[in-house]
């Protein structure tokens, strides 16, 4: 299978934890968004959305990170990422949706037109990021992982995104629920540091060296 992806996104860091959890190799095809080689018309067959993570499984093209993640959990049958219990799944997929719908474009939407374009930091996206943190703040009362006290699915994808929230200096103390599980996560999720701290470590080259000044209000 091959995986068209840029190492620094969250998205595409999330289905390489879900690989490495799956203990499967998958055929890494990094892109150059900048120099525009998801533009191509070759990709643009796979992928008429031209968006990263794109598999390409014998032909059978999928995009969507959480979408190629459910897929592979499927494809390989396993029943521990992804529990048959339909309350447990429907749990795991309204924080796969979280994540997609609210914490994650929250937290691009405040920092990402401080970064990519110079603007300086808005006081209301701001807050709407912080509503979204308190949201996964609360939903770890109780138990350890996203869902119940086992890794799944849904940590892989939310671990992600958090790891990139830290990335740009953003404290996480003021929801110590989402602290203690971030660092859970990261001991215990196979493959952490392969996975995802190599592309985490080329997104802070990418952002260079202003993240603290530009996310500060």
């Amino acid at each position: 299978m091959d995986l068209y992806y840029t190492a620094g996104s969250a998205p595409c860091r999330a289905v390489l934890l879900v690989a490495a959890a799956l203990d499967i190799q998958l055929n890494l095809k990094e892109l150059n968004l900048q120099a525009s080689e998801h533009m191509t018309p070759e990709f643009l067959k796979l992928n008429p959305q031209h968006t990263v993570p794109t598999l390409v499984d014998d032909g059978f093209s999928l995009w969507e990170s959480r979408s190629i993640s459910r897929y592979l959990i499927r494809k390989y049958n396993n029943k521990k990422l992804y529990p048959e219990d339909i309350k447990t799944k429907a749990l795991i997929d309204q924080r796969l949706d979280f994540d997609m719908g609210t914490l994650y474009p929250r937290f691009g939407n405040f920092i990402y037109p401080q970064i990519f374009a110079g603007k300086p930091a808005d006081e209301s996206l701001f807050q709407k990021f912080e509503e979204a943190l308190d949201f996964f703040n609360s939903f770890l009362k109780g138990h350890k992982y996203a869902v119940g006290d086992t890794l799944t699915l849904a940590d892989l994808s939310l671990v992600a995104t958090v790891s990139t929230i830290d990335a740009v200096g953003i404290n996480l103390e003021s929801y110590p629920r989402v602290q203690q599980w971030f660092e859970l996560v990261k001991s215990t999720a196979p493959g952490y540091e392969k996975a995802n701290e190599k592309g985490l470590q080329k997104f802070k080259a990418l952002v260079g060296h202003s993240i603290k000044q530009k996310t500060e209000l």
